[in-house]
């Protein structure tokens, strides 16, 4: 085999195994909606980081709101004028 018969034999390849990603990811949105259903309250994300050593890691919790309205408010700045 030449070496442009094997680049293009490794294209091809990759494109299929993109294609077939792909095609994967698709089937798996198609089951159902992510996240949690709007509502009153929050939703709690917990955060765990380790460095692996000995000692060294960080914890944190964060409260998002369920309510659309209200989480979209998080991100206008505070000094905004309205």
């Amino acid at each position: 085999m030449s070496g442009a018969a094997i680049v293009t034999l490794l294209a091809v390849l990759v494109l299929i195994v993109a294609v077939l990603r792909a095609a994967q990811a698709i089937r798996h949105d198609r089951r159902g909606a992510r996240g949690c259903e709007p509502g009153p309250g929050h939703s709690v994300i917990e955060s765990h980081y380790s460095s692996g050593g000995a000692g060294g890691g960080h914890s944190m919790s964060y409260r998002i709101p369920r309510d659309p309205q209200t989480y979209a408010k998080l991100f206008i700045p505070k000094d905004r004028r309205t």
